[in-house]
Protein backbone atom coordinates (compact mmCIF):
# COMPACT_ATOMS: atom_id res chain seq x y z
CA UNK A 1 0.00 0.00 0.00
CA UNK A 2 2.89 2.19 0.82
CA UNK A 3 4.14 2.32 -2.61
CA UNK A 4 1.12 2.38 -4.51
CA UNK A 5 0.31 5.42 -2.30
CA UNK A 6 3.41 7.30 -3.32
CA UNK A 7 3.56 5.95 -7.16
CA UNK A 8 1.75 9.54 -8.81
CA UNK A 9 4.78 11.09 -7.63
CA UNK A 10 6.88 8.90 -10.69
CA UNK A 11 4.05 10.13 -12.68
CA UNK A 12 4.12 12.83 -15.63
CA UNK A 13 1.17 14.50 -14.03
CA UNK A 14 -0.15 17.81 -15.61
CA UNK A 15 -1.47 20.43 -13.06
CA UNK A 16 -4.92 19.01 -12.91
CA UNK A 17 -3.97 15.25 -11.58
CA UNK A 18 -0.94 17.15 -8.84
CA UNK A 19 -3.67 19.21 -8.17
CA UNK A 20 -5.77 15.85 -7.24
CA UNK A 21 -3.07 13.85 -5.93
CA UNK A 22 -1.84 16.75 -2.98
CA UNK A 23 -5.63 16.65 -2.23
CA UNK A 24 -5.80 13.34 -1.95
CA UNK A 25 -2.61 12.93 0.05
CA UNK A 26 -3.57 15.90 2.70
CA UNK A 27 -6.58 12.99 4.08
CA UNK A 28 -4.47 10.32 3.44
CA UNK A 29 -2.92 10.95 6.04
CA UNK A 30 -5.82 10.50 8.51
CA UNK A 31 -6.45 7.03 7.37
CA UNK A 32 -3.17 5.88 6.76
CA UNK A 33 -2.99 2.98 9.24
CA UNK A 34 -5.95 2.04 8.18
CA UNK A 35 -5.02 1.95 4.82
CA UNK A 36 -1.49 0.08 5.38
CA UNK A 37 -3.81 -2.97 6.32
CA UNK A 38 -5.05 -3.18 3.18
CA UNK A 39 -3.48 -5.80 1.24
CA UNK A 40 -2.53 -4.18 -3.05
CA UNK A 41 -1.59 -6.33 -5.01
CA UNK A 42 -2.35 -4.00 -8.36
CA UNK A 43 -0.12 -0.63 -8.79
CA UNK A 44 -1.08 0.66 -11.63
CA UNK A 45 1.23 3.23 -13.66
CA UNK A 46 -1.24 5.88 -14.31
CA UNK A 47 -3.43 8.45 -12.95
CA UNK A 48 -6.60 7.19 -13.83
CA UNK A 49 -5.56 3.59 -12.75
CA UNK A 50 -4.37 5.09 -9.43
CA UNK A 51 -7.56 6.65 -8.51
CA UNK A 52 -9.68 3.85 -9.26
CA UNK A 53 -7.38 1.37 -6.92
CA UNK A 54 -7.86 3.47 -3.84
CA UNK A 55 -11.82 4.39 -4.76
CA UNK A 56 -12.36 0.66 -4.76
CA UNK A 57 -9.97 0.44 -1.53
CA UNK A 58 -11.85 3.00 0.42
CA UNK A 59 -15.71 1.81 -1.41
CA UNK A 60 -15.25 -2.06 -0.25
CA UNK A 61 -11.51 -3.16 1.01
CA UNK A 62 -11.41 -0.85 3.72
CA UNK A 63 -12.50 -2.82 7.56
CA UNK A 64 -15.08 0.00 8.21
CA UNK A 65 -15.16 -1.34 12.04
CA UNK A 66 -11.38 -0.38 12.58
CA UNK A 67 -12.19 3.17 11.61
CA UNK A 68 -13.13 5.95 14.14
CA UNK A 69 -16.34 8.38 13.77
CA UNK A 70 -13.99 11.57 13.33
CA UNK A 71 -12.23 9.63 10.70
CA UNK A 72 -15.40 9.30 8.50
CA UNK A 73 -15.61 12.78 7.05
CA UNK A 74 -11.71 12.29 5.68
CA UNK A 75 -12.63 8.80 3.94
CA UNK A 76 -15.37 10.34 2.18
CA UNK A 77 -13.61 13.77 1.03
CA UNK A 78 -10.73 11.41 0.18
CA UNK A 79 -13.19 9.54 -2.21
CA UNK A 80 -14.53 12.39 -3.64
CA UNK A 81 -10.95 13.82 -3.99
CA UNK A 82 -10.62 10.41 -6.10
CA UNK A 83 -13.58 10.25 -8.55
CA UNK A 84 -12.57 13.83 -8.75
CA UNK A 85 -9.41 12.84 -9.63
CA UNK A 86 -10.15 9.87 -12.01
CA UNK A 87 -12.61 12.15 -14.04
CA UNK A 88 -9.94 15.10 -14.66
CA UNK A 89 -7.32 12.44 -15.65
CA UNK A 90 -10.11 10.76 -18.25
CA UNK A 91 -10.76 14.35 -19.53
CA UNK A 92 -7.00 14.68 -20.40
CA UNK A 93 -8.08 11.99 -23.56
CA UNK A 94 -11.14 14.00 -24.43
CA UNK A 95 -9.16 17.23 -25.23
CA UNK A 96 -6.48 14.89 -27.53
CA UNK A 97 -8.39 12.33 -28.46
CA UNK A 98 -9.70 11.81 -32.52
CA UNK A 99 -12.36 10.72 -33.72
CA UNK A 100 -11.83 6.93 -33.68
CA UNK A 101 -10.68 7.31 -29.98
CA UNK A 102 -13.60 9.21 -28.76
CA UNK A 103 -16.11 6.82 -30.25
CA UNK A 104 -14.07 3.53 -28.81
CA UNK A 105 -14.02 5.16 -25.52
CA UNK A 106 -17.77 5.95 -25.72
CA UNK A 107 -18.47 2.42 -26.55
CA UNK A 108 -16.23 1.63 -23.95
CA UNK A 109 -17.97 3.13 -21.31
CA UNK A 110 -21.56 2.64 -22.45
CA UNK A 111 -22.77 0.15 -19.97
CA UNK A 112 -20.82 1.98 -16.92
CA UNK A 113 -23.25 5.56 -18.01
CA UNK A 114 -26.13 3.73 -19.08
CA UNK A 115 -25.67 5.13 -22.80
CA UNK A 116 -28.26 3.19 -24.42
CA UNK A 117 -30.93 4.86 -21.91
CA UNK A 118 -29.13 7.89 -22.66
CA UNK A 119 -29.61 7.36 -26.41
CA UNK A 120 -33.10 6.40 -26.00
CA UNK A 121 -33.78 9.53 -24.17
CA UNK A 122 -31.95 11.62 -26.83
CA UNK A 123 -34.29 9.60 -29.85
CA UNK A 124 -36.87 10.12 -27.35
CA UNK A 125 -36.71 13.90 -27.40
CA UNK A 126 -35.78 14.28 -31.21
CA UNK A 127 -39.31 12.75 -31.65
CA UNK A 128 -41.34 15.72 -30.16
CA UNK A 129 -38.77 18.31 -32.32
CA UNK A 130 -41.93 18.78 -34.12
CA UNK A 131 -43.82 20.28 -31.11
CA UNK A 132 -42.94 23.70 -29.14
CA UNK A 133 -42.61 22.88 -24.92
CA UNK A 134 -45.92 24.43 -24.79
CA UNK A 135 -48.00 22.13 -27.42
CA UNK A 136 -45.93 18.96 -25.42
CA UNK A 137 -47.63 17.16 -22.41
CA UNK A 138 -46.91 17.88 -19.25
CA UNK A 139 -44.69 14.40 -19.18
CA UNK A 140 -43.08 15.31 -22.13
CA UNK A 141 -42.21 18.97 -21.18
CA UNK A 142 -40.71 17.75 -18.20
CA UNK A 143 -38.94 14.73 -19.99
CA UNK A 144 -37.30 17.59 -21.94
CA UNK A 145 -36.30 19.56 -19.33
CA UNK A 146 -34.96 16.87 -17.20
CA UNK A 147 -37.18 16.58 -14.11
CA UNK A 148 -38.48 12.86 -13.35
CA UNK A 149 -42.06 12.20 -11.72
CA UNK A 150 -44.21 9.43 -10.75
CA UNK A 151 -46.23 9.90 -14.12
CA UNK A 152 -43.20 9.15 -16.22
CA UNK A 153 -43.90 5.14 -17.10
CA UNK A 154 -41.82 2.75 -17.68
CA UNK A 155 -43.85 1.44 -20.07
CA UNK A 156 -43.27 4.75 -22.23
CA UNK A 157 -40.74 6.35 -21.18
CA UNK A 158 -37.95 3.52 -20.94
CA UNK A 159 -34.61 5.89 -19.66
CA UNK A 160 -34.33 8.27 -16.84
CA UNK A 161 -35.52 11.63 -18.42
CA UNK A 162 -32.64 13.16 -15.63
CA UNK A 163 -29.55 11.89 -17.68
CA UNK A 164 -27.36 14.26 -18.34
CA UNK A 165 -28.61 16.80 -15.99
CA UNK A 166 -31.50 16.55 -13.52
CA UNK A 167 -33.16 20.14 -12.99
CA UNK A 168 -35.76 18.81 -9.82
CA UNK A 169 -33.87 21.31 -7.67
CA UNK A 170 -34.75 24.21 -9.70
CA UNK A 171 -37.73 25.33 -8.31
CA UNK A 172 -38.59 28.96 -10.01
CA UNK A 173 -37.32 26.81 -13.56
CA UNK A 174 -40.24 24.92 -13.31
CA UNK A 175 -42.98 27.09 -11.92
CA UNK A 176 -42.05 29.23 -14.91
CA UNK A 177 -41.88 26.46 -17.18
CA UNK A 178 -45.17 25.53 -15.99
CA UNK A 179 -46.68 28.57 -16.23
CA UNK A 180 -45.29 30.26 -19.39
CA UNK A 181 -43.55 27.60 -21.63
CA UNK A 182 -44.06 29.97 -24.66
CA UNK A 183 -41.57 32.26 -23.13
CA UNK A 184 -38.73 29.43 -23.06
CA UNK A 185 -40.57 28.70 -27.03
CA UNK A 186 -39.45 32.11 -27.63
CA UNK A 187 -35.41 31.40 -26.05
CA UNK A 188 -35.27 28.52 -27.78
CA UNK A 189 -36.21 29.83 -31.21
CA UNK A 190 -33.35 31.91 -31.29
CA UNK A 191 -31.51 28.22 -31.33
CA UNK A 192 -31.24 26.80 -35.34
CA UNK A 193 -32.22 23.24 -35.86
CA UNK A 194 -28.53 22.42 -37.79
CA UNK A 195 -25.43 24.56 -38.00
CA UNK A 196 -23.05 25.92 -35.79
CA UNK A 197 -24.73 27.97 -33.59
CA UNK A 198 -23.43 31.55 -33.35
CA UNK A 199 -22.70 34.10 -30.57
CA UNK A 200 -25.20 36.19 -31.56
CA UNK A 201 -27.75 33.54 -31.84
CA UNK A 202 -26.55 32.41 -28.17
CA UNK A 203 -27.08 35.78 -26.64
CA UNK A 204 -30.64 35.97 -27.89
CA UNK A 205 -31.09 33.20 -26.11
CA UNK A 206 -29.95 33.83 -22.85
CA UNK A 207 -31.34 37.30 -23.02
CA UNK A 208 -35.02 35.79 -23.80
CA UNK A 209 -34.35 33.35 -21.21
CA UNK A 210 -33.43 35.80 -18.49
CA UNK A 211 -36.02 37.92 -19.02
CA UNK A 212 -38.55 35.15 -17.88
CA UNK A 213 -36.83 34.96 -14.60
CA UNK A 214 -36.25 38.90 -14.40
CA UNK A 215 -39.63 39.48 -14.78
CA UNK A 216 -41.11 37.07 -11.95
CA UNK A 217 -40.86 39.23 -9.15
CA UNK A 218 -43.63 37.27 -6.70
CA UNK A 219 -41.20 36.78 -3.90
CA UNK A 220 -38.50 39.80 -5.52
CA UNK A 221 -38.23 42.86 -6.11
CA UNK A 222 -35.80 42.61 -8.71
CA UNK A 223 -37.03 39.01 -10.23
CA UNK A 224 -35.01 35.79 -10.00
CA UNK A 225 -31.46 35.03 -10.82
CA UNK A 226 -31.80 32.94 -13.94
CA UNK A 227 -29.96 29.11 -13.34
CA UNK A 228 -27.83 28.32 -15.85
CA UNK A 229 -27.73 24.89 -15.13
CA UNK A 230 -31.65 24.59 -16.36
CA UNK A 231 -30.67 26.83 -19.82
CA UNK A 232 -28.14 24.13 -20.74
CA UNK A 233 -30.64 21.38 -20.11
CA UNK A 234 -32.65 23.31 -22.92
CA UNK A 235 -30.01 23.54 -25.01
CA UNK A 236 -28.42 20.47 -24.66
CA UNK A 237 -31.54 18.40 -25.69
CA UNK A 238 -32.52 20.96 -28.12
CA UNK A 239 -29.05 20.96 -29.70
CA UNK A 240 -27.11 17.85 -28.50
CA UNK A 241 -24.50 17.78 -30.89
CA UNK A 242 -23.60 21.88 -29.79
CA UNK A 243 -24.27 22.33 -26.00
CA UNK A 244 -22.74 20.58 -22.97
CA UNK A 245 -25.89 19.67 -19.90
CA UNK A 246 -24.86 20.85 -16.88
CA UNK A 247 -25.70 20.51 -12.86
CA UNK A 248 -24.41 22.80 -9.90
CA UNK A 249 -22.47 19.38 -8.74
CA UNK A 250 -20.85 18.62 -12.78
CA UNK A 251 -19.29 22.81 -12.84
CA UNK A 252 -16.27 22.69 -10.90
CA UNK A 253 -15.17 18.79 -12.41
CA UNK A 254 -15.94 19.54 -15.75
CA UNK A 255 -13.98 22.95 -15.38
CA UNK A 256 -11.07 21.36 -14.15
CA UNK A 257 -11.06 18.48 -16.73
CA UNK A 258 -11.48 20.98 -19.83
CA UNK A 259 -8.38 22.74 -17.61
CA UNK A 260 -10.88 26.26 -17.57
CA UNK A 261 -11.57 28.84 -14.97
CA UNK A 262 -13.96 27.46 -12.68
CA UNK A 263 -16.82 29.62 -13.06
CA UNK A 264 -20.57 30.48 -11.17
CA UNK A 265 -23.84 28.46 -11.03
CA UNK A 266 -25.06 32.05 -13.28
CA UNK A 267 -22.23 32.65 -15.93
CA UNK A 268 -23.68 32.07 -19.01
CA UNK A 269 -20.53 34.09 -20.28
CA UNK A 270 -18.11 31.81 -19.14
CA UNK A 271 -20.10 28.79 -20.20
CA UNK A 272 -19.85 29.67 -23.92
CA UNK A 273 -16.31 31.48 -24.13
CA UNK A 274 -14.43 29.14 -21.86
CA UNK A 275 -16.73 25.60 -21.75
CA UNK A 276 -18.32 25.38 -25.37
CA UNK A 277 -15.11 27.76 -26.82
CA UNK A 278 -12.78 24.78 -25.70
CA UNK A 279 -15.17 22.26 -26.50
CA UNK A 280 -14.90 23.35 -30.21
CA UNK A 281 -11.13 23.04 -29.94
CA UNK A 282 -11.55 19.20 -29.68
CA UNK A 283 -10.66 16.94 -32.78
CA UNK A 284 -13.28 14.78 -32.44
CA UNK A 285 -15.76 17.77 -32.16
CA UNK A 286 -14.65 18.79 -35.29
CA UNK A 287 -14.97 15.23 -37.28
CA UNK A 288 -16.87 15.48 -40.40
CA UNK A 289 -20.20 13.80 -40.40
CA UNK A 290 -19.49 10.32 -40.75
CA UNK A 291 -20.95 7.39 -43.08
CA UNK A 292 -21.53 4.51 -40.31
CA UNK A 293 -24.73 4.28 -38.87
CA UNK A 294 -23.46 3.66 -35.43
CA UNK A 295 -21.11 6.76 -35.34
CA UNK A 296 -23.56 8.79 -36.95
CA UNK A 297 -25.84 8.41 -34.06
CA UNK A 298 -23.15 9.54 -31.90
CA UNK A 299 -21.90 12.38 -33.64
CA UNK A 300 -25.34 14.24 -33.56
CA UNK A 301 -24.92 14.12 -29.80
CA UNK A 302 -21.56 14.63 -29.48
CA UNK A 303 -21.36 17.01 -27.58
CA UNK A 304 -23.67 16.26 -24.97
CA UNK A 305 -21.99 12.80 -24.38
CA UNK A 306 -19.15 14.31 -22.77
CA UNK A 307 -20.64 12.96 -19.59
CA UNK A 308 -19.15 9.92 -20.68
CA UNK A 309 -15.70 11.08 -19.83
CA UNK A 310 -16.96 11.70 -16.14
CA UNK A 311 -15.72 8.43 -13.57
CA UNK A 312 -18.52 6.09 -12.81
CA UNK A 313 -18.32 2.79 -10.97
CA UNK A 314 -20.72 0.13 -11.86
CA UNK A 315 -23.53 0.82 -9.83
CA UNK A 316 -23.70 4.05 -11.15
CA UNK A 317 -26.06 3.10 -14.52
CA UNK A 318 -28.37 0.89 -11.71
CA UNK A 319 -29.17 5.16 -10.14
CA UNK A 320 -31.79 5.09 -13.18
CA UNK A 321 -35.25 6.43 -12.05
CA UNK A 322 -36.25 4.27 -14.91
CA UNK A 323 -34.51 1.10 -13.57
CA UNK A 324 -36.06 1.56 -10.45
CA UNK A 325 -39.89 1.62 -11.68
CA UNK A 326 -39.66 -0.99 -13.59
CA UNK A 327 -38.33 -3.05 -11.36
CA UNK A 328 -40.27 -2.08 -8.54
CA UNK A 329 -43.23 -2.88 -11.00
CA UNK A 330 -41.94 -6.06 -11.32
CA UNK A 331 -41.37 -6.97 -7.89
CA UNK A 332 -45.19 -6.13 -7.48
CA UNK A 333 -46.53 -8.21 -10.01
CA UNK A 334 -44.13 -10.97 -8.82
CA UNK A 335 -45.47 -11.01 -5.11
CA UNK A 336 -48.81 -10.89 -6.67
CA UNK A 337 -48.63 -13.88 -8.75
CA UNK A 338 -47.02 -16.09 -5.95
CA UNK A 339 -49.70 -14.68 -3.22
CA UNK A 340 -51.76 -15.88 -5.87
CA UNK A 341 -51.02 -19.20 -6.22
CA UNK A 342 -50.75 -19.56 -2.62
CA UNK A 343 -54.08 -18.62 -1.84
CA UNK A 344 -54.98 -21.14 -4.97
CA UNK A 345 -52.26 -23.86 -5.69
CA UNK A 346 -54.70 -25.73 -7.96
CA UNK A 347 -54.81 -23.54 -11.09
CA UNK A 348 -54.51 -24.94 -14.42
CA UNK A 349 -51.97 -23.43 -16.79
CA UNK A 350 -54.61 -21.42 -18.57
CA UNK A 351 -56.24 -19.79 -14.99
CA UNK A 352 -52.93 -18.93 -14.48
CA UNK A 353 -51.90 -17.19 -17.40
CA UNK A 354 -55.17 -15.70 -17.53
CA UNK A 355 -54.81 -14.64 -14.02
CA UNK A 356 -51.59 -12.64 -14.83
CA UNK A 357 -52.55 -11.51 -18.05
CA UNK A 358 -55.72 -9.60 -16.05
CA UNK A 359 -53.48 -7.45 -14.39
CA UNK A 360 -54.06 -3.69 -14.76
CA UNK A 361 -50.48 -2.71 -15.75
CA UNK A 362 -49.56 -5.25 -18.41
CA UNK A 363 -49.20 -3.65 -21.93
CA UNK A 364 -51.85 -4.37 -24.36
CA UNK A 365 -49.07 -5.97 -26.49
CA UNK A 366 -48.74 -9.27 -24.16
CA UNK A 367 -52.48 -10.08 -24.72
CA UNK A 368 -51.01 -11.10 -28.19
CA UNK A 369 -48.55 -13.30 -26.21
CA UNK A 370 -50.95 -15.50 -24.67
CA UNK A 371 -50.31 -18.73 -26.55
CA UNK A 372 -46.42 -18.25 -25.79
CA UNK A 373 -46.85 -17.61 -22.65
CA UNK A 374 -49.40 -20.51 -22.15
CA UNK A 375 -46.81 -22.99 -23.85
CA UNK A 376 -44.11 -22.13 -21.87
CA UNK A 377 -45.78 -22.57 -18.73
CA UNK A 378 -47.43 -25.54 -19.24
CA UNK A 379 -43.80 -26.74 -20.20
CA UNK A 380 -42.82 -25.76 -16.68
CA UNK A 381 -41.87 -22.26 -16.30
CA UNK A 382 -43.27 -19.83 -14.07
CA UNK A 383 -45.83 -17.31 -15.68
CA UNK A 384 -43.91 -14.31 -14.54
CA UNK A 385 -40.79 -15.71 -15.91
CA UNK A 386 -42.46 -16.13 -19.21
CA UNK A 387 -44.17 -12.63 -19.11
CA UNK A 388 -40.65 -11.26 -17.91
CA UNK A 389 -39.37 -12.86 -20.83
CA UNK A 390 -41.87 -11.49 -23.36
CA UNK A 391 -41.35 -8.01 -21.85
CA UNK A 392 -37.50 -8.14 -22.94
CA UNK A 393 -38.25 -9.45 -26.24
CA UNK A 394 -41.18 -7.11 -27.51
CA UNK A 395 -41.33 -4.92 -24.52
Amino acid sequence: MRKLLSSPGKMALNDAENASYQNALKHVTELSLNLVAVKVENRPDDFLGWCTELIDVCRNRMNMSLLEEHQLPSLKKLEQVLVLGASVSQFKMARIAPWPIFTAFIEQQASLHALEERLALLDYIKSLKDKTLAEMTEQDRLAFAGKHTNQHSHIEYKFDVEWFASTKGAKVFHILLAQQPESFDLALSHIPDSGDVTPKQYQKFVSAYKKIFTEYTVDKEAGEKPPLAAATRLLAMKRPDQFIALTNAKIDVLCQGLSIAKFNAFDFESYWQDMIGTLRTFAWWHQAEPEDEQELKLWHVRAVLVDLFLFADEDFSLSSNYLRIRDKKSNSIESTYKSGRRARTKLTPDELVDQALAEDDLPEYMQTKRETILKQVKAGKPVEQAIALMRAIFG
